[in-house]
């Protein structure tokens, strides 16, 4: 018998608003299974979305649920863990939410190592607001705001996480779905930020605009096939054999101190210091 995903669902909020061949029901489905998996309880799990298409996601799922503004995802995931650091506190973005408007919001979550796991489904565009270049948009490709090619060299979405002192960052594609559940399930195992990039498609808003390389949504999907290469894979293999490439796997985890552990130290402080 297969998956249930019926019992995490919110039929009422059906059907959803992704288009045909859209990757973002294949991260939801990864994200169910793997809350599934760990056995998190459904009533302490919060999940927490900026704007944007893959931000629609907490509407079907039967958690509790915040839709916030546009960047402020991370903003609004902390102080919820914050107020309660024993709920299991989930971040659902896009690129644009995450690292445009949300950049600094995204640099200072990874730097206080606070216990959120991000899900960032990156496909490289502003998908629901008319197809504008995100920062993740690739060199060349053509948007409706860089119609004779973009100029802009997009971000590492993942190494600016390593950077910014995430204590695990992992990263993989739409067309492995089964791994995208694998990983999160190991986010939801570090004590601290845990960061699962997941690069997907965007026909519609991303694709279709760039018929010399995608005649249709499979010829996204089969080049996430052909570019992965698993962490694993990358060992003592030179650069040039790995230029357009995407690394896909656990790319960092560094156990450090979790953000609420180190502030309640504050409090118990702090307290101590009033009563004396």
């Amino acid at each position: 018998m297969g998956f249930d995903y019926m019992k995490y669902l919110r039929e009422e909020k059906m059907p959803h608003i992704w288009c045909p061949g859209c990757g973002h029901g294949i991260v939801m489905k990864a994200l169910i299974r793997a809350i599934d998996k760990a056995g998190l309880d459904q009533d302490r799990v919060v999940v927490v979305s900026g704007i944007g298409c893959v931000s629609r996601m907490p509407g079907y799922l039967d958690f509790n649920t915040l839709h916030t503004t546009h960047g402020r995802a991370l903003a609004f995931a902390t102080g919820v863990k914050m107020a309660d650091p024993t709920l299991h506190v989930i971040a659902v973005m896009g690129d644009g939410d995450a690292v445009a408007i949300g950049g600094n919001h995204f640099i200072h979550t990874c730097r206080r190592n606070i216990g959120i796991t991000t899900v960032v489904a990156n496909n490289s565009i502003y998908g629901m607001t008319g197809g504008q270049r995100s920062p993740t948009t690739p060199l060349g490709d053509n948007t409706s705001t860089t119609v004779y090619g973009n100029a802009d060299p997009p971000f590492d979405i993942s190494a600016l996480a390593v950077a910014a002192g995430a204590s695990y960052v992992a990263r993989t594609t739409t067309y492995h779905a089964q791994q995208i559940e694998r990983l999160i399930v190991s986010g939801f195992e570090n004590r601290g930020f845990s960061l699962i990039e997941v690069i997907g498609p965007c026909f519609v808003a991303h694709g279709r605009r760039n018929r010399a390389r995608y005649k249709s949504n499979l010829d996204m999907y089969r080049e996430e096939k052909e570019t992965a290469i698993n962490v694993t894979a990358t060992k003592g293999k030179p650069q040039s054999e790995l230029m357009g490439k995407v690394t896909i796997g656990v790319l960092h985890h560094a156990p450090m101190p979790e953000f609420t552990d180190e502030y309640q130290k504050v409090i118990e402080k702090a307290t101590h210091v009033r009563t004396i």
